[in-house]
């Protein structure tokens, strides 16, 4: 199984297809497929705050449903599909963003696009598991007790991280570092917690360099255990970074 892991892409489009096609994917369907049959892989994290969001959406929504990659949720993912369910969110923190893009639309293409996401989400599974076993994608990673478990507990480690209860003054939660602990067989790829560099920890790697922060977007590629990255088009925020 040759997989390519993709970081939080935030409706960044333009980087996604720049990093994919750097990764040797062909566009030409509309989509982006592997000459040599690779797949992509997602950890979640499609939308807000980038620019391009619902194209983001429109094309992992066509890989999944063509059986050509692998997606499971991240935490904006989770609050856009309740949006979508009509449930009361908050439209801030990037949703905001998404729901602009989606407001410009007509009601038969909101409509649509609406259809596509909550099949996309529901379709999915929490957490990735891959080559028996031996790989596994998790939005903000996943504790070694949690691997081949759901429930609450699991949903919330595997899309907030793991969380303290406390927040940070900029209103964001206190996470604790759980790859510092984890002592597990399964190599765990994960974002969630926008970094300058990929950060190998233990058995981990999270991979989210902040696209939509200004960075980059990177890419795991497995089994070669190779980083691949495209600079971001958008403006650097510093304050973004730990």
């Amino acid at each position: 199984m040759n997989i390519d892991v993709v970081g939080d892409i935030h409706g960044c489009f333009a980087e996604f297809e720049a990093l994919t096609k750097k990764l040797g994917y062909d566009w030409s369907s509309g989509i982006p497929v592997h000459p040599n049959n690779r797949k992509l892989s997602f950890v979640g994290d499609l939308t807000d705050r980038g620019p391009n969001s619902l194209k983001v959406i429109e094309v992992v929504y066509r890989l999944i449903k063509e059986k050509k990659a692998f997606y499971s949720p991240g935490n904006h993912c989770n609050k856009l599909y309740r949006y979508f369910l009509g449930n009361k969110v908050q439209v801030t923190h990037g949703l905001e963003t998404t729901v602009a893009e989606y407001d410009a639309l007509t009601n038969s293409q909101q409509e649509e696009i609406k259809k596509k996401f909550i099949w996309l989400y529901e379709s999915a599974p929490l957490y990735q598991v891959v080559d028996n076993g031996k790989l596994i994608v998790a939005h903000a990673g996943i504790r070694e007790d949690y691997i081949g478990k759901m429930g609450n507990a699991v949903k919330t480690f595997v899309l907030y991280g793991d969380i303290t209860g406390k927040t940070n003054p900029d209103g964001t939660p206190v996470r604790r570092d759980w790859a510092q602990h984890y002592k597990g067989k399964a190599f765990i790829v994960y974002g969630h917690t926008p970094i300058k560099e990929p950060k190998r920890t233990n058995q981990t790697i999270n991979i989210d360099t902040g696209a939509v922060f200004g960075n980059k977007l990177t890419a795991y590629r497995y089994p070669e255990d190779e980083l691949m990255s495209v600079d971001s088009t958008l403006p650097y925020d510093e304050s973004r970074f730990r």
